[in-house]
């Protein structure tokens, strides 16, 4: 599967950020390596931002089918992420504590296989041949060779 620049996302089984506490939502922001700018999460920091810039944004999809939701944290930058225009990161809960998992640039799709009981996730962008996949090793996620 190819992605297009300006693809949306679709998937099924999905929360809003808005169900997470506050502070929660400051913690996922934190653990992916995100700062508060005003009303705003940026990791990518642009001196002026561009119109292809948008700040963090957080989706909550249970990944591995534990009940509890992973948290996908996502923000678009053509000067900061060049073609792909994004980048993705995937958090869970762990002891408390939230924990990357995924740190990639690129456009992220939530496959329906799975490798550990975890969903596989596509990341990519325009030009690539062929799309990494990344499966779940029981700690993380890593690319298939």
């Amino acid at each position: 599967m190819g992605f297009a620049l300006g693809m949306v996302l679709a998937t099924v089984g999905t929360g809003s950020a808005a169900e997470l506490a506050p502070a929660d939502r400051a913690a996922v922001f934190k653990a992916a390596g995100f700062k508060q700018q005003g009303d705003a999460w940026r990791r990518c920091e642009e001196e002026t931002p561009t119109a292809s810039s948008q700040p963090g944004s957080i989706e909550l999809k249970d990944l591995n089918g534990d009940g509890a939701p992973e948290a996908i944290v996502t923000e678009s930058s053509l000067f900061c992420y060049g073609g792909t225009e994004g980048l993705v990161v995937i958090l869970t809960k762990d002891g408390g504590s939230w924990r990357k998992v995924l740190d990639e640039t690129g456009m992220h799709l939530v496959k329906d296989t799975k490798h550990g009981g975890w969903s596989d996730v596509e990341v990519g962008g325009p030009g690539l041949q062929r799309q990494p996949v990344y499966h779940w090793n029981g700690k993380t996620y890593v690319t298939s060779k």
